[in-house]
């Protein structure tokens, strides 16, 4: 069989031409479509030339066409470690060590695979495996570089600092490059180009977890709130565990109503990052949805203990006072909020605090204090601050006494509470 520009393409990417590899084995692939080693050849041309996307892809339309080549499922794994998809990356190694069982390379590159998941055990087992081989193969020099691996991640005598939280709001966009200049795309407005580019990434590489929680970002700046739940559904599926992906799915399940939903997801996140004031305003927002305005309450004065300044946490419990008609401690966060927002700048959340802020300054003293208000906070703290029970029982009482004034269905509805909680 004719090679010529397969071999003009291994001469040229001996020389680093990149872009004329690339054409000499676009040429052949045109010639002889079925030809793995010039897809394989390409594939390393265009990781080498910083294409890592165009990259797997080649290694793919490879494995296709040969499914036992151990040097496109090596290249892959590499490339998918490169771009963060690890659980790709750990399928592929695992095919170079079904076939080759004595693979060193094979089993550092898990080893390395692993220690990114801060799977630590596992991690050393695969480097102690390949500096064994290295070893058989008296490869001192890459043994010596696994020992060292391993000496990283044995337990230290000494305590170590813990590892400081990552920023929700960042951790996707500081994973590479591409995804930060797809999701600022997304952020001025174009999100049908951001989606239109990560439906490709995921067509050339379906097992990218940090793809689809991308693509789910986007979907949800859309409205498309369904269709982003189960990009998040299908990143965490492949094993992408990051406390952003239960933020947004968190706050997508909210748009849709379901807000149990909601909070579990708030759960989980906070699981991961404890200290994260937003997890604690996003919870926040979830329970007042929910009319649980005291666990709001609570979620938002966390939030305020991390961060003393934050004005959205101050806005948010704020409203959450004024459910509960405690105009007092509403109107304090509203007045904190507008000098914070004032001094940020922040004019279009200055503006809108300050409305709230205004509507409860012009009541009365009398209004913010009649009876009838007190006695609904009285019922809302007897229910534990779920407005939907309280109501309930309200509508109960009138179906029972119809005709009554409002004070008296409050006042029956307290009093039989108390009743029977033994408070009398």
């Amino acid at each position: 069989m004719n090679q010529e520009s397969y071999n003009l393409g291994l001469e040229k990417l001996k020389q680093k031409d990149y872009a004329g590899a690339i054409e000499e084995f676009s040429r052949e692939i045109e010639i002889n479509p079925y030809f793995a080693e010039a897809y394989l050849q390409r594939g390393l041309t265009y990781f080498e030339s910083g294409a890592t996307l165009k990259a797997v892809s080649d290694y793919t339309e490879a494995l296709k066409l040969d499914s036992q080549n151990v040097k496109a499922y090596y290249s892959r794994a590499f490339a998918r470690l490169t771009l963060k998809n690890y659980p790709g990356a750990l399928a592929d190694v695992d095919k170079v060590i079904l076939f080759q069982p004595k693979s060193a390379a094979g089993y550092n590159l898990r080893g390395t695979i692993q220690r990114k998941q801060a799977n630590i055990h596992q991690a050393i087992a695969n480097f102690k495996k390949a500096a064994e081989l290295y070893l058989e193969n008296k490869d001192k020099e890459n043994c010596q570089l696994c020992l060292e691996e391993i000496q990283k991640l044995q337990p230290k005598p000494l305590p170590v600092p813990s590892k400081p939280a990552i920023p929700t709001g960042s951790n996707i966009k500081s994973e590479q490059d591409y995804f930060i200049q797809l999701l600022e795309q997304a952020e001025n407005g174009n999100t049908r180009e951001a989606i239109e580019s990560l439906n490709w990434v995921l067509q050339v590489d379906p097992q990218d977890g940090v793809a689809y929680c991308c693509r789910g970002v986007v979907r949800s700046k859309q409205g498309n709130y369904k269709d982003a739940i189960s990009d998040f559904n299908q990143a965490l599926r492949l094993n992408f565990q990051n406390p952003i992906v239960y933020r947004n799915r968190g706050k997508a399940r909210l748009q849709i109503g379901d807000g149990q939903g909601a909070i579990a997801d708030f759960n989980q996140a906070l699981q991961i990052q404890p200290q994260d004031a937003l997890l604690y305003i996003a919870r926040g927002n979830a329970y007042r949805e929910i009319g649980s305005y005291f666990c709001a309450i609570e979620d938002y004065t966390k939030a305020l203990e991390i961060n003393p300044n934050d004005a959205h946490a101050l806005h948010n419990r704020g409203i959450a006072y004024t459910h509960i008609e405690e105009m007092q401690h509403a109107l304090n966060d509203f007045q904190r909020a507008v000098s914070i927002f004032c001094d940020k700048e922040d004019w279009s959340n200055f503006h809108t605090v300050l409305n709230r802020l205004k509507k409860i300054t012009t009541r009365t003293p009398e209004a913010n204090l009649n009876k009838s208000g007190m006695l609904r906070q009285r019922l809302l703290r007897l229910v534990g601050g779920y407005q939907e029970i309280a109501d309930r029982l309200i509508f109960q009482a009138k179906d029972y006494y119809p005709g009554m004034p409002e004070e008296w269905y409050l006042e029956k509805v307290i009093q039989d509470l108390e009743n029977e909680r033994g408070m009398w």
